[in-house]
């Protein structure tokens, strides 16, 4: 059976819970430990913009005279360019990033589906920062192979040669005879000067 003051320490509880309930009802209380607060932005919105705002604004067509770093750029910097999706960009990205920097147009058209029209549509729109790697690492990593006997297969693992260069190379060969100097790379349309001086010590012409 309750005693006298069990009953008035129960009514003393339940008064400090009204005036509790009462006092936050008014805003005055304080917050308790733990509890997390959620406050809205100034005027309804969000303080910050969220990732799909950013990326709509980097998806913005580009000015007259702005250029994209093809060397740096990230792939959504690389989408705004013209006649570069979502996917060649992410295809152009991860090659950077196993083969290093390209350092000209022409070593972009390495990556495959990048070909000339691709190259002549972003030239207007293009600049590069990095350092094009012409280290000894490839000269131990890819065999020395003669554009004149290599397969497609052996062409690809160049550096600068993707799928669709190595299979140019050797339809050139079959239709326009031998190559007798390195140059006569530049015959295989989207190899220029740079990607010829990059195989110079790496290929053969016997």
């Amino acid at each position: 059976m309750a005693t006298r003051d069990d009953t008035r320490a129960a009514f003393l509880l339940l008064a400090l819970a009204l005036a509790g309930a009462f006092l936050r009802f008014l805003g005055l209380g304080g917050e308790s430990p733990g509890e997390i607060g959620y406050r809205g932005g100034v005027g309804g919105r969000p303080v910050l913009d969220s990732v799909a705002a950013a990326a709509v604004r980097l998806a913005q067509p580009l000015r007259p005279g702005e250029r994209v770093d093809l060397d740096r750029a990230n792939a959504v910097e690389l989408s705004r360019l013209p006649r570069i999706g979502p996917g060649l960009s992410a295809r152009i990205v991860a090659d950077r990033e196993v083969r290093g920097p390209f350092g000209s147009l022409e070593e972009v058209a390495r990556v495959p589906g990048v070909g000339p029209s691709v190259v002549e549509a972003i030239r207007p729109f293009s600049t590069f920062s990095g350092v094009v790697r012409y280290a000894d690492s490839p000269r131990k990593t890819v065999p020395k192979v003669s554009l004149n006997t290599a397969t497609a297969a052996d062409l690809e693992q160049l550096p600068g040669i993707g799928p669709v260069k190595a299979l140019a190379i050797v339809e050139d060969r079959r239709r326009n005879g031998r190559y007798r100097t390195i140059e006569d790379l530049s015959r295989v349309r989207g190899i220029g000067p740079a990607t010829i001086e990059r195989l110079r010590s790496l290929v053969t012409v016997r």
